[in-house]
């Protein structure tokens, strides 16, 4: 699949920044054409995606939760049909409902399946994006990203998150090349520094080694390259300073 949307933006990160209208008129600015959604978003589908109208942006993929999706799948299908949406993402497993050996994720595994197969039926993608705790090692060795993804599920590959894991994610990406459908683009403050953002950065202000790895996950397959950040003090700066180092990668600046 091939790089559609170099600046793509997960308006997670603009989530304490409101209201949305301002924010996706800034994202317009700075050069970014697609967003991803998540939960607030989609509260009033069509207001939403008049405002993406309006400045010009889609809306390529979006977060819902695994229970929404395995409880109320026919509501995702809705949000994505009003959107334009392609890519029904599972982002995120809370704590304690997390299993603590390879059965368990295996479990897990199998009703993904049964989700993207749900999903698949309507035309739609279904993948899976990680944190760090998916590239912890089990008991048996095998890692519970395996077992999420299986030999069928897509990834959208948080890169910061497994380099926080100790991992290579190079090596990740090389992996599963082909099932990479979109990448996180984040950034890992120094040691010590942004303690005040969970220790997050703009993309290519962090530690984060972004010119290796943006090739790599473009090669993997990843179609949507999403800045993203959990924390920032400042939506406008992080925007414009992810933007300014995403066309470089891109090969968009100047």
């Amino acid at each position: 699949m091939a790089l559609s949307h170099p600046l793509s933006f997960q308006l997670y990160s603009a989530r304490n920044f409101p209201p949305f209208d301002d924010v996706l008129a800034l994202l317009a600015a700075e050069g970014f054409t697609n967003v991803e959604t998540f939960g607030a978003n989609h509260d009033d589908t069509a207001g939403f995606r008049q405002l993406l109208d309006r400045h010009g942006l889609s809306a390529k993929s979006g977060h819902f939760a695994l229970d929404l999706a395995e409880e109320n799948p026919g509501r995702i299908v809705e949000i994505c049909r009003a959107l334009d949406m392609e890519t029904v993402v599972i982002p995120y497993l809370p704590a304690e409902q997390r299993p603590s050996d390879r059965a368990g994720w295996q479990a897990l595994g199998e009703r993904l399946v049964k989700v993207k197969t749900t999903f698949g039926q309507e035309g739609l993608r279904t993948a899976w994006h990680n944190h760090d705790f998916e590239f912890i090692a089990l008991p048996d060795g095998s890692y519970p990203i395996e077992h999420l993804l299986g030999t069928a599920l897509s990834w959208e590959a948080d890169i910061a998150w497994v380099v926080r894991a100790g991992t290579d994610p190079a090596a990740w990406l090389k992996r599963y090349a082909g099932r990479v459908v979109a990448a996180h683009v984040k950034d890992i403050a120094p040691v010590g520094e942004k303690t005040d953002e969970d220790g997050w950065a703009d993309v290519g202000s962090g530690v984060v080694d972004w010119d290796t790895l943006w090739p790599l996950a473009v090669e993997a397959g990843a179609s949507l390259m999403i800045a993203e950040h959990d924390k920032p003090s400042d939506a406008v700066r992080f925007a414009r300073v992810s933007a300014a180092k995403m066309k470089a990668l891109a090969g968009l600046a100047g």
